[in-house]
């Protein structure tokens, strides 16, 4: 991978979401999203409830931690489909 594109998915992109009523936002880099919205599309949830299901576990810790560190835990007891490049 050419180094200006790894600077770019490295950047975070930031999304917003309402959580029981609440708005927030998380700021993650484009892998993390990938691999969010196929979790999220594996257990048949929308991106809100995967984040808002991963808020109700994460106590203390900022949520765009917590998200990163529950991708992890999934991409290691989950094989990943990756899409058709386009």
């Amino acid at each position: 991978m050419r180094a200006g594109a790894v600077r770019a998915s490295a950047r975070p992109i930031k999304r917003s979401f309402r959580i029981a009523g609440h708005a927030t936002s998380i700021s993650l880099e484009a892998a993390f999203w990938d691999v969010l919205k196929e979790a999220a599309l594996a257990r048949s949830l929308s991106l809100a409830q995967l984040v808002a299901e991963i808020d109700g576990e994460r106590g203390e810790t900022n949520l765009s931690s917590a998200v990163r560190v529950w991708l992890l835990a999934y991409a290691r007891t989950h094989p990943l489909v990756r899409p058709p490049s386009s």
